[in-house]
């Protein structure tokens, strides 16, 4: 096998392109001017810049890219690498597999910029080798074709007239950090539009959370709306790193850590009022897959009456919640409504002869009047820390965010012995399944039964349209028989169903309210409680002292025109809600 020659210039001179007059000429201007050999032969036009990169791809072994070929580069896979390094180190992606990203590149020598690409991207890199004016053109071509689609993209985002009048404004001074980390970004005006024009379209649609999700060939955009997620219009997706990094700028998160999960906070002014958003940014197969919790200042305070809860329930509640200690407990699934039930009870206890502390991971809402202390693992402030130092304080009520671990418990247990009123959640499908739950965290069950006073267990039902429901004249029966319910002995009731209308986004369904399980302990579920009985030993005695579950409820609201059977079948049979029997006031079998 013939040695390949070693140098540049030997082998545009075996290829008849250079002579050795010109070349001697070459490297001298080369020693004098620091420039690359292949530069200078460039500059004084003895070859074209197309040569000059054969030839170092020939010397290198490296694999040579015309990019003048229209199949040079699959457009879809230029998302693999974010748009900022492929305009700071001028190189393409080719393809990923197997751990290792492949890419054009314009100097087999720049060591510093593969290591960067390598650090950043966190993979092996591979290089082909391409002309420096025909990697840069591509990339202006792909940008003034982003420009376009970002463009496009903010139309098709924009909010109905009835909207323009939004007032998109980020406070605390982070609009001053975003602007100047974005100071030399062309795309900076285009993308900031886009990103406000999504989260404003999600604040007035409703929803509580935005999910941004990068996936091989699209970025999906999704609003969750009374509990259910929307598809949007798809963000471009090669749009995906310049959006994302926004996002992370405006949450005061490193935009270049792309590694692990990282959480942050954004506090817009829209219109007149100041929405908090939680952030949070966790590395996925296709990209980092980003969700923003919308915490609007008013879903706190919507006031017991609001809640869901029946007369009965309420009554039972706010009497609960005035007893000067034991612990109340609130139970269900994330995003079950749990902490908007407790904040609810807080803002009827807040007052100027009541000292309210409350510990939470993450602080959510800010109340005026209330000593919030935020949890950080980090540096030792536990939640069992918190609450030691709590009592200290001298409080008439006490919040836990949440019992998890039989260290809280105890310190939560002793505080309600000891004249606290304890409010706390908790992670159990039903209300009597509380107790059971303590004692697997290992409490002795004396001090359950000694200190909880009533457990609460819900979930949150979308509730029918006012606007377009309509009276449903062939129920399905399935549905019906998930639910409890016998067609047959309904009598005048009315069953209604989601129909759609302008008002509610053609969904049927507007806004959301609990279902409710409350389960008030006496003195044959203490005395359960104290012996260790099983679950279903203590569901049978709280549904004999009146306990109405959640299937119950929700049998309830159907019967009262506020939801349907679809809806209450869907929440109670995929949240596993035990159906104990049927009651009285719902006319079923």
């Amino acid at each position: 096998m013939a040695k390949k020659p070693r140098k540049l210039g030997d082998i545009l001179k075996r290829w008849g392109l250079l002579e050795d007059a010109q070349l001697s000429e070459a490297l001298k201007v080369a020693d004098g001017s620091r420039q690359q050999l292949g530069e200078v032969l460039v500059d004084l036009g003895y070859v074209s810049e197309t040569d000059v990169a054969k030839g170092l791809a020939t010397q290198f072994g490296m694999e040579y890219i015309d990019l003048d070929q229209p199949d040079a580069i699959n457009k879809d896979n230029i998302s693999l690498l974010p748009i900022d390094l492929i305009k700071k180190y001028l190189v393409l992606p080719l393809e990923k597999s197997n751990g290792r990203l492949k890419v054009l590149v314009y100097d087999p020598m720049d060591l510093e910029t593969l290591d960067n690409l390598r650090f950043r991207m966190n993979c092996e890199i591979e290089t082909s080798l391409g002309a420096r004016s025909k990697i840069k053109e591509y990339i202006d071509h792909l940008l003034s074709e982003t420009q376009a689609s970002i463009d496009q993209a903010v139309r098709e985002l924009t909010v109905d007239s009835r909207d323009s009048s939004i007032d998109l404004q980020v406070v605390d001074g982070q609009e001053e950090q975003a602007a100047a980390g974005n100071a030399n970004d062309a795309q900076q005006a285009p993308i900031i539009r886009l990103v406000n024009q999504i989260i404003s379209e999600a604040v007035n649609s409703r929803a509580s959370d935005i999910h941004v999700e990068p996936f091989a060939d699209r970025v999906r955009l999704r609003y969750r709306i009374d509990g259910v997620c929307h598809e949007r219009d798809r963000v471009p997706k090669r749009t995906q790193a310049s959006v994302i990094a926004r996002l992370k700028i405006m949450a005061g998160v490193r935009v270049e850590e792309k590694r692990i999960p990282q959480d942050g906070r954004i506090k817009l002014r829209i219109n007149d009022e100041v929405i908090d958003f939680r952030f949070s940014v966790c590395p996925a197969y296709h990209g980092e897959s980003c969700v923003l919790r919308i915490l609007r200042p008013d879903s706190a305070r919507v006031g017991l009456a609001s809640l869901g809860l029946r007369a009965d329930t309420l009554e039972a509640f706010e009497k609960i919640i005035r007893r000067p200690n034991g612990i109340f407990l609130v139970t269900g699934p994330t995003g079950s409504g749990k902490t908007t039930t407790l904040y609810s009870a807080l803002d009827v206890l807040n007052r100027p002869d009541k000292k309210i502390i409350t510990a939470e991971d993450p602080i959510e809402y800010n109340f005026k009047g209330i000593n919030q202390c935020q949890i950080n693992e980090h540096i030792g402030l536990s939640f069992s820390t918190v609450l030691r130092a709590m009592l200290r304080q001298a409080p008439n009520i006490i919040l836990v965010g949440e019992i998890r671990d039989k260290e809280v418990a105890d310190v939560a247990i002793q505080a309600a012995l000891t004249g606290h009123l304890v409010f706390s959640t908790l992670h159990t499908n039903d209300a009597p399944s509380a107790i059971t739950r303590l004692a697997d965290m290992g409490v002795k069950p004396f001090l359950v039964a000694s200190s909880i006073q009533a457990v609460l267990a819900q979930r949150l039902v979308r509730v029918l349209c006012e606007h377009c429901k309509e009276p449903d004249t062939d129920p399905n029966p399935k549905l019906l028989r998930l639910c409890g319910l016998d067609p047959n002995k309904i009598g005048d009731k009315v069953i209604y169903r989601a129909v759609g209308c302008s008002r509610c986004a053609e969904t049927g369904y507007h806004g959301r309210r609990g279902i409710y399980e409350m389960m008030i302990m006496n003195s044959q579920l203490r005395e359960l409680a104290f012996k260790g009985s099983s679950l279903n030993k203590l569901r049978a005695a709280a549904l004999a002292s009146g306990m109405r579950n959640l299937l119950g409820d929700g049998r309830l609201k159907i019967l009262d025109g506020k939801t349907t059977p679809d809806e209450i079948a869907r929440i109670t049979q995929v949240e596993g809600v035990v159906d104990s029997g049927p009651d009285e006031d719902t006319m079923v079998a």
